[in-house]
């Protein structure tokens, strides 16, 4: 696939789309809906500052084909991972309400605590209170929206993976 953007251009793209979510995530949906995020909400923005740092690495880096070919892959592993999240999250969203799991302690609490890979499992089989939906638009909930930026970042990788050199 033969692109007419540079390289440079595409990873800039990349941290735009980071940038520009996380400034949604904090100021619109933070600040002024007054929402404050899930412990997969806060997954999701983790993985979107990785692949946004990602993308500028890779951009002020701006290495020949085979490099931006990793840049891209290292890029493409978080966006699955974000995907995985947000699937898990449209699930328990659709889950009867007799059938949510419990929720979990608070996250700060569970950081504080235990360590990493305990706290993402218990928040990945627990997590009752990311099944309640806060708020939507033209009828997506807000894991169906991220789930559709984990894919334009996907999509931006492996554009940049599988395109022809100049």
């Amino acid at each position: 696939m033969s692109l007419p953007l540079s390289y440079r251009t595409l990873n800039l793209a990349g941290v735009f789309g980071s940038v520009a979510a996380m400034l949604f995530a904090v100021v619109v949906l933070q600040i002024i809906a007054g929402l404050e995020p899930c412990p997969l909400c806060m997954i999701d923005r983790v993985l979107v500052i990785a692949i946004g740092i990602v993308f500028l690495v890779a951009s002020v880096h701006n290495p020949r084909h085979i490099g931006q070919r990793i840049y891209a892959g290292v890029a493409f592993v978080p966006a699955l991972l974000g995907i995985a999240v947000c699937l898990r999250h449209i699930w328990l969203q659709n889950l009867p309400s007799d059938e949510v799991p419990s929720c979990a302690p608070g996250l700060d609490y569970m950081l504080e605590v235990l360590p990493v890979t305990e706290t993402l499992q218990i928040i990945f089989t627990t997590s009752g209170e990311c099944a309640r939906i806060d708020w939507t638009w033209l009828g997506f909930t807000l894991p169906q929206l991220t789930l559709a930026v984990f894919a334009g970042f996907a999509l931006l990788s492996l554009a940049q993976i599988f395109r022809t050199p100049n």
